[in-house]
Order: structure tokens, then sequence, then C-alpha cells
């Protein structure tokens, strides 16, 4: 495997241990501490990864069209799952969670669609933007959840919680414009 495809399947095996953790790290009995540091370690780690396949790709020469369908279904796979934990602890909009899903599973078929004519679409720059504001929401998110397995109620966590939603918002808003241009894409690519 190469090593950009290995940073890549790291978010496969992260993603499932981050959802694990955080459903069932305290229920289990492992001290709060020391799952929201985990969680923080995982979490930063899936995002940079997805920052770092990328560019060893380009730089040692590996870009391939298996990477390009790869490292976005790690992606997909990786932020559903924190988003799910963090739908169900009510801190993401159950409507935002549906538009990410629809779009993220729509590209991945879109994807496939154009393999079979032999055509690896890469990554756009409104998707980048969209995966970028996954990125800051989910950590908002972490953020607020930590503070609550802490007991960290600073006064200030309703600012972060309505922040927080703007944020799915705006998140939602990408999803929909990043999967209007990739639509167009497809369809050119299609022909």
């Amino acid at each position: 495997m190469r090593q950009a495809d290995s940073i890549t399947a790291s978010r496969i095996v992260l993603a499932p241990l981050f959802f694990i953790l955080f459903s069932w790290g305290i229920p289990m009995g492992i001290p709060r501490i020391i799952v929201v540091v985990v969680l923080w370690v995982l979490f930063a780690i899936i995002e940079l990864s997805d920052l770092i396949d990328g560019a060893v790709a380009r730089k040692t020469n590996q870009v391939s069209s298996f990477g390009k369908l790869f490292d976005p279904f790690a992606d997909v796979l990786a932020r559903l799952g924190y988003f799910i934990c963090f739908m169900s602890v009510g801190l993401m909009p159950y409507w935002v969670f549906f538009i990410i899903l629809f779009r993220e599973y729509s590209m991945l078929f879109m994807r496939l669609l154009l393999v079979q004519k032999g055509v690896a679409m890469g990554a756009r720059k409104g998707g980048k933007l969209k995966s970028f504001m996954y990125a800051v929401s989910g950590g908002v998110s972490l953020f607020i959840w930590s503070f609550g397995m802490l007991s960290l109620d600073t006064g200030i966590n309703n600012i972060f919680i309505i922040g927080n939603f703007i944020l799915y918002c705006i998140a939602a808003l990408l999803a929909l414009l990043s999967f209007i241009d990739y639509f167009r894409e497809f369809r050119k690519a299609n022909k």
C-alpha cells in the first residue's frame, strides 16, 4: 500500500474508535478526562491525516485513481461517524446531518459512476471549503461536549452552542453548494 493510502486508511480505522469511545467509554468506566483527551487526539489525527495524505501523494508522485476514490470514502466515514456522535447528544441538528448524508452518499455514487467510464474526478475547491467547515463545526461540538463531560460550565456555553448551530448551518449550505458544483462537473464528464 502506498504511503498516502496508508495515511488515508488510518481514518477508516480511527473513525470507529472515535465512535466507540464517545458512545461507550464513560459507561465502560474509563475516566472522563481520559475519554476526552483520547477523543481530541483521535479527532486531531483524523483531521490532520485528511490534510496530509493529499500532500504526501503529490510530493511522492503517488496520486492515483484509487486514492481519489479512497480519500473521499475515508473522509465520509470519519466525519459521518463523529457527526452521529454529536447528533446523538443534541449538538448537531438532525436536518443538517440529513443534508450532509445525502450530499456525501450522492457524491460517492457519482464518483463510482464516473469510475465505470474511466474518469476519476478529484476534489473541488468548494468541497475543500466544505470539509474545512465540517472540521470546524465538529471541533466546536467536541469542545462543547468536552466541557460538559468535565463539568466546566463557564457560563458562556450557550454562546458556543448558538455558534455551533450557526457553523452547522454554514456547513449544510456549503455541502449543498459544493454538491451543485460537483453535479455540474459530473454532467460534463458524463456526456
